[in-house]
Formats: structure tokens, C-alpha cells, sequence
């Protein structure tokens, strides 16, 4: 799969050639342009809103920006550089989207977790899904809600450099800040979260008593889970670490390998129906004008 965050002359190319057959009206070249980045978008877009239906919104509305705005590239930078600058922008002077929630401080998230009871896991024979997908539904939503206690910017540095292993030049280059200070509001995020989990989370301190089977239920009952809609963990996926494989950063010490190993199994989620997603771009006044599609 495409990776738009590895440091590759070839793929620079290709998006250099694709921009520039889309600017002059061909609608195919753009089509790929769009599906080049639209799974990467939208995958930093459900760690900043939570919801997945959120997030379609979210990679529509930054597609649409870099879409209309296709003619103002200049090629000084590449283009992955320009289209997620427009995403990071976006994305930090959007108004709070429903899944987003009002902001919550690590002790909060964790005394609501505590609130919920442990049960046992439902009865296979009363919902629609296996059992260990609903557990793994359950982990990655805690897990997500986990990241909702960073702020946004801190939320953005942490997808990029923790998550997809974005190196510091590219991560800076991206949010438009120094190297060094990519690498310091990365370390303080990572401090902060990986904290939180060392203290709360079974995952990475089996002296923590909190377990994933043991709230799977209790999820459920709060709503957290839907097992007629699982948001996360779809039947066939791909985990991050295989998809951004290339990015990875190497991490030092031997305790944060453990949490970036958990945060990097997360499900690389696809669009719901992308075709459909890249008729409505297609299809927005204006569009087809401003790029004299063809």
C-alpha cells in the first residue's frame, strides 16, 4: 500500500505527475491523487474526533480545501508536505466535532473507565459478532479516547511521529515547526500518555486490574460498544505496522517499544465505500470548473 510518509523520490515523483495531468483537467489523474491520501487522512482524522462518521466529514471537508486550492501548489515543497499542512491547519481550527466531546484530563478518563463495572463477556449466542472482535472493539475505543486527553496539537504530533513513525524532518516540515521541537512535543506526549497507561492499563502493567474482556461488557452496556456496529475493528483489516512499515522510528528504550508496538495495532481503517466518498468530492459545485475536468 501506498505510504505517503516515506522519504521516497519515486512516490514525490508520482504525486508531482498526478497534480499536474489533474490541474489540467484530467479526472482520472485526480481520482488516484485522492486515493493516494484519502485512507491516511481519514485515519488521522478518527484519532482527533473519535467517530468514524466524524471523520469521513473531517477528510471530505481537508479534500475538498486541497482540492479547490490544487492550483495554488508552486512544487516548492512536496506535495505530501503542502496536502497534510492543509490537513494539520484544518484540523486545528475545526469546531468540535460530536464524537470529539467536551476535552477530558487523564484522571477524568480514568475514573470513568473505573466506573464501569467488570462482567464477564456476553453470551456468543446473543450478539452478532465474535466475541474476541467485540473485545478488540473495545480496546481500540479505550485506547482512542486515551489520545482525546492530549490536546489537538499534541494529538497530531503523537499520530504522526508515535503511530505512523514519521520521521522528525518530515513531522516538523508537516506542522511547521523545528525538528527539535517536533522531537520535544513528541517525547511530551508519549511521556504523558505512556504514564497514564503505566498506572491504569493491564495491557502494559499486569498490576493494573483493569482488562479489556473484563469492560468489554460494561462498554456495551454503557454504549460505548455496538455490537451491530463495530466503528474500529471490521472483519478483515490491516494493522498499522504493516501499512506504514517504512515509517517506523526506531524507539530506544525498551519500555516504549512495548507502547508503540500497542498503539501501532491498530486497525488501518478504510473509508467507508471510497468510491462513493470520491463521486460527492467530484460532484461539489465548483469542482468540476475549477479543474475543467474532462
Amino acid at each position: 500500500m501506498y505510504n505517503p510518509f516515506l522519504e521516497a523520490d519515486d512516490d514525490a515523483r508520482q504525486d508531482i505527475e498526478l497534480v499536474e495531468r489533474a490541474r489540467n483537467g484530467d479526472r482520472a489523474a485526480l481520482e488516484a491523487l485522492i486515493l493516494r491520501h484519502q485512507a491516511w487522512i481519514y485515519n488521522i482524522a478518527v484519532r482527533m474526533v473519535f467517530q468514524p462518521h466524524d471523520a469521513e466529514e473531517v477528510t471530505q471537508e481537508v479534500l475538498l480545501k486541497a482540492i479547490t486550492r490544487l492550483s495554488t501548489f508552486e512544487g516548492k515543497s512536496q506535495f505530501r508536505t503542502w496536502l497534510y499542512r492543509i490537513t494539520v491547519n484544518h484540523i486545528l481550527n475545526m469546531k468540535r466535532r460530536g464524537g470529539e466531546t467536551e476535552p477530558h484530563t487523564f484522571s477524568s478518563y480514568a475514573a470513568a473507565i473505573n466506573n464501569i463495572p467488570d462482567l464477564d463477556l456476553p453470551d456468543p449466542k446473543t450478539v452478532p459478532v465474535e466475541i474476541p472482535l467485540l473485545v478488540e472493539e473495545a480496546k481500540i475505543a479505550c485506547m482512542t479516547g486515551m489520545l482525546l486527553c492530549l490536546d489537538r496539537r499534541q494529538r497530531l504530533i503523537f499520530t504522526l511521529g508515535e503511530i505512523f513513525g514519521v520521521s522528525d524532518r518530515v513531522g516538523s516540515e508537516i506542522m511547521e515547526m523545528s525538528a527539535d521541537s517536533f522531537r520535544q512535543n513528541l517525547s511530551r506526549a508519549r511521556r504523558d500518555l505512556y504514564q497514564f497507561m503505566q498506572n491504569q492499563c493491564g495491557l502494559v502493567n499486569e498490576k493494573n486490574p483493569c482488562r479489556c474482556p473484563k469492560k468489554t461488557k460494561g462498554f456495551i452496556n454503557e454504549g460505548h460498544v455496538d455490537p451491530e456496529h463495530l466503528l474500529f475493528v471490521p472483519e478483515h483489516f490491516e494493522r498499522i505496522n504493516e501499512v506504514a512499515s517504512g515509517t517506523v522510528r526506531e524507539i530506544e528504550d525498551a519500555v516504549d517499544r512495548q507502547y508503540a508496538a500497542l498503539q501501532r495495532s491498530y486497525p488501518f481503517l478504510q473509508p467507508d465505500n471510497p468510491a462513493r466518498w470520491l463521486q460527492e468530492i467530484l460532484e461539489q459545485p465548483g469542482i468540476r470548473t475549477a479543474l475543467h475536468l474532462n
